[in-house]
């Protein structure tokens, strides 16, 4: 029997049972994968509807043989949750919230931003990168959940973690690029890989600072992934180090002020310990 909109809403809020072993996992070494976090049914419903946004707001219309490295790894599209009702209700899962909160040991986090990232057949790598290089924030309890809205065999390209290195610093300065790929995989020449598949229904949750990539697409359909950025509930904008930070902070954080804490109009609390998880 399928289930009613308001049924797979529900699930979006209902608790998962993180045990202590995944967030040891995760403090540990930066990241952790999570099966069965979303059913079937959840990634079929809402992930269509991420589908069709994509094909909506996508301007990129350049063949792979033209676009650079960057572009080669993936359309994406952020924020989907300010365009659409369907994607908002899953953005604002409580249940993904929640366990991004317990993993970093927080009370609370609010979206710093959402994304899609689709990588096309025939997609290039994403070059090795962390992601928090771009954010322009007071401290490190940040967490993203990467979805993959199919199973997501290794011919599609899923995530590689680099596995502890959250705990190193060289390479921080780099943003995703050509030289990023290079001198961040010379960085990282000691630390093992994770760069299994992902079943359906599994997700990871990773921090800012931990370095990853993903392999080329071979296989013949998209991989579809949607990913939800989390932050500290409380944590604070810095003044900009870098263009990418100046661009994060008018993109995603319109109105914050430096030193003072993020909670513009697009920054809103997904999850707190002090209200009720399916309220």
């Amino acid at each position: 029997m399928s289930q009613t909109r308001s049924e797979l809403a529900e699930q979006l809020h209902q608790p998962y049972a993180l045990n202590e072993a995944a967030i040891a996992h995760y403090r540990k070494n930066g990241y952790v994968k999570l099966r069965q976090v979303l059913s079937p049914g959840v990634i079929d419903f809402y992930g269509s509807e991420i589908t069709r946004m994509v094909r909506t707001m996508n301007t990129q219309s350049k063949p792979l043989s033209e676009r650079n490295t960057y572009e080669r790894a993936f359309l994406q599209i952020m924020n989907l949750w300010t365009k659409d009702e369907l994607v908002r209700e899953f953005a604002f899962s409580k249940r993904l919230g929640r366990i991004a909160s317990e993993l970093m040991g927080v009370t609370g986090v609010r979206m710093y931003h959402d994304q899609a990232l689709y990588k096309e057949p025939g997609g290039g790598i994403t070059p090795w990168h962390a992601d928090q290089f771009y954010w322009p924030l007071s401290n490190n309890n940040t967490c993203t959940v990467w979805i993959p809205l199919q199973a997501t065999p290794i011919e599609l390209g899923p995530l590689t973690f680099s596995v502890g290195s959250h705990m190193i610093e060289a390479g921080r300065e780099l943003g995703i690029s050509d030289e990023s790929e290079k001198k961040i995989a010379h960085n990282l020449r000691d630390f093992p890989l994770d760069e299994g598949p992902y079943d359906l229904g599994e997700v990871s949750f990773h921090c800012g600072w931990i370095f990853h990539r993903a392999s080329p697409n071979v296989a013949d359909r998209p991989r579809a992934v949607m990913t939800i950025i989390y932050m500290e509930d409380g944590i604070k904008l810095i003044a900009p180090k870098y263009k990418n930070h100046e661009n994060d902070w008018a993109s995603w954080m319109p109105g914050a002020r430096v030193g003072e804490v993020v909670a513009s109009p697009l920054n809103p609390v997904i999850y707190s310990a002090a209200s009720p998880v399916n309220g």
